[in-house]
């Protein structure tokens, strides 16, 4: 867990860990602290299970990733050390890998679906079968961004979703800032030929 500071000992209030908000519930969570995974759940739980949401279209689905990032935040809390990296930046990576391999998955179970031009995922139509109790331009959304490769859909979620800046989303896909910023680009083309002519707030620069 790249980022885990040792659960023993002073540490100096000018130190990196000190810049993370999340560093002293960290310690207080390797010292086996039931209460500090709460505490990191009412930060960060909401973010994880919406960006699950949107990049599964499911809601149980986004329920179960969620569930299993802080398991995994529980576990390796007494590994966590200070970093370049902060916790939150850390915890978003988990989510993206859970999706991805979620995501593969779905597409072993379903060999034989054709994607779309634009598409890399499968089946994007049965992930979208628990979305109907959403408005009709809010479903037509998050169709279409289902219907993105999964990069493209998780640099969108990061910039437009998680309202992150270009400098963390690109730390969390683990590219260089003008990596990301060319995979936001043809995810935004890619978003754009989905919807058509539907204009919406998510595609303003």
């Amino acid at each position: 867990m790249n980022g885990t500071h040792s659960a023993s000992g002073s540490r100096d209030p000018h130190s990196p860990d000190r810049l993370d908000p999340d560093a002293d519930i960290l310690l207080d969570l390797a010292h086996g602290k039931p209460a500090a995974l709460g505490v990191l759940m009412a930060r960060h739980l909401k973010a994880v299970k919406s960006t699950a949401h949107y990049m599964l279209g499911d809601e149980m689905m986004a329920e179960d990733i969620a569930q299993e990032v802080f398991i995994k935040a529980w576990k390796n809390a007494p590994k966590w050390q200070a970093g370049p990296a902060k916790f939150s930046t850390w915890l978003h990576r988990v989510t993206r890998n859970l999706c991805y391999d979620r995501l593969r998955k779905i597409k072993e179970i379903y060999p034989k679906t054709v994607p779309d031009m634009v598409s890399d995922s499968p089946e994007a139509s049965q992930l979208m079968q628990m979305r109907q109790n959403h408005s009709a331009q809010k479903s037509k959304i998050e169709y279409a961004l289902v219907k993105l490769p999964k990069r493209q859909r998780m640099a969108i979620i990061l910039c437009h979703y998680q309202d992150m800046s270009q400098v963390e989303a690109a730390a969390i896909m683990e590219v260089g800032v003008r990596a990301y910023e060319s995979l936001l680009a043809r995810a935004r083309k890619n978003l754009k030929m989905q919807l058509q002519s539907h204009k919406s707030e998510l595609l303003e620069n």
